[in-house]
């Protein structure tokens, strides 16, 4: 329930409190019914990808040997999570490099090409075509089970419409995620509407 409302009831308040008091509950409950029930906690895998446009500083973030993951300084923040982080270095996305005569497009070619592993057909109209996006193919497997297979968040708005740069579509630079090669997937950068998804009714 999302209430409007600038004042809230007395009800409205006590029923949200109450709920907010049972929250903890809840999660302290899962360890005990599993054990109850003889089985094992297992936690919903998770898979996510952050795109940044304008590179990296790749001295201050690829690791500098195989192994036991050593976090460089862009990487320090994710230390809790050294066990279960897997950088992977040296791959090249040979997609999003331009063919014979496309010229320019370099910004929106990698958009598309990012995930897909595929070079999108250049096109200013509605005929967009990439490929089936990573995320999308990992969703399929890590999210069968979740109401949301998956959410794609971005930072600025992408409501760019029309030709974006050299004749390329402004649907390669909308999104990152493909559910089909035809079929881009909006990404969502208003934290109101992700929570509405994600806990509305």
């Amino acid at each position: 329930m999302i209430v409007m409302k600038k004042s809230l009831s007395r009800r409205t308040v006590l029923r949200g409190m109450g709920a907010t008091l049972a929250l903890p509950l809840l999660d302290g409950m899962v360890p005990a019914l599993a054990a109850q029930r003889g089985t094992s906690v297992r936690p919903t895998p998770r898979f996510s990808v952050t795109y940044v446009p304008n590179g990296i500083n790749m001295p201050h973030w690829t690791p500098a040997r195989e192994g036991r993951l050593e976090m460089t300084s862009i990487l320090q923040p994710l230390t809790p999570f050294r066990d279960q982080v897997t950088i992977v270095s040296g791959l090249a996305s040979s997609p999003a490099m331009p063919l014979g005569g496309e010229g320019t497009g370099d910004h929106v070619r990698a958009s598309a090409a990012f995930l897909s592993g595929t070079h999108p057909k250049k096109t200013e109209g509605p005929d967009i075509r990439a490929g089936v996006s990573m995320d999308q193919l990992a969703a399929a497997v890590l999210g069968k089970d979740t109401p949301l297979t998956s959410l794609e968040l971005c930072l600025d708005s992408n409501d760019l419409l029309g030709a974006c740069e050299s004749g390329w579509s402004c649907a390669y630079a909308n999104t990152l995620s493909w559910r089909t090669p035809t079929t881009p997937l909006p990404m969502e950068n208003d934290p109101r509407l992700v929570f509405e998804r994600l806990f509305g009714d």
